[in-house]
């Protein structure tokens, strides 16, 4: 079996130091980088070769995980992103999954759900299990959907927009306590366990 790579591109180097170390002990090869940067030039100079997944960041000084991710597509080095951040913003959460992202991890996160993602991630060099097991979660996914009603359908947009309660009160014509209800509803319908999870499995059309 190919030794598996786990390259780390995060500025806080205490996180860095961890997080090798734990990744090393569970038999990953670990290759972190504290710029952006200076992983990009990496990757240009030598593209990773065999199984390999990125786990980054979003917000770092100068080139923010997003953008770096964006310049990996532009060369054609499409390894799966497994993204982190310490701010659970919404929005972000969003433009990650639409990036094609694995999966999004606010800090500080169990390890338990890092191992889930690096399964995730690994996963997808074997094709016809994924495809499969894809499948699936999105049908699971649609059975959830269908558990909403439209007005729940309509909150669930806005949710995905980041907008706050009292906007989305204004919004559909509601008080601010009938959209907590609302929004209970719908995250118990389609089994969230958070709004990150929720934005997960909206951008991505599937169970996660």
């Amino acid at each position: 079996m190919s030794t598996r790579t786990i390259f780390i591109v995060d500025d806080n180097a205490e996180f860095r130091s961890s997080a090798q170390w734990w990744l090393a002990s569970a038999g990953y090869e670990v290759v972190d980088f504290a710029d952006p940067a200076d992983a990009l030039d990496a990757f240009q100079a030598s593209p990773p070769e065999g199984p390999a997944c990125l786990l980054l960041d979003v917000r770092m000084p100068g080139m923010s995980g997003l953008d770096l991710h964006d310049r990996l597509h532009e060369q054609g080095l499409k390894l799966p992103v497994i993204y982190m951040t310490g701010h659970g913003d919404v929005p972000l959460a969003v433009q990650a999954m639409q990036k094609g992202a694995v999966s999004f991890l606010e800090k500080p996160f169990a390890d338990a759900a890092l191992e889930e993602a690096l399964d995730r991630a690994f996963s997808r060099h074997e094709a016809a299990p994924v495809e499969e097991a894809g499948d699936d979660a999105h049908r699971q996914w649609q059975q959830r959907l269908a558990r909403l009603t439209p007005r729940e359908k309509e909150l669930l947009a806005w949710v995905v927009e980041d907008k706050l309660n009292k906007t989305i009160a204004d919004l559909m014509g509601i008080s601010i306590k009938t959209v907590e209800l609302h929004r209970k509803r719908v995250m118990d319908k389609l089994e969230a366990q958070s709004v990150t999870h929720l934005i997960k499995m909206v951008v991505g059309g599937r169970v996660v």
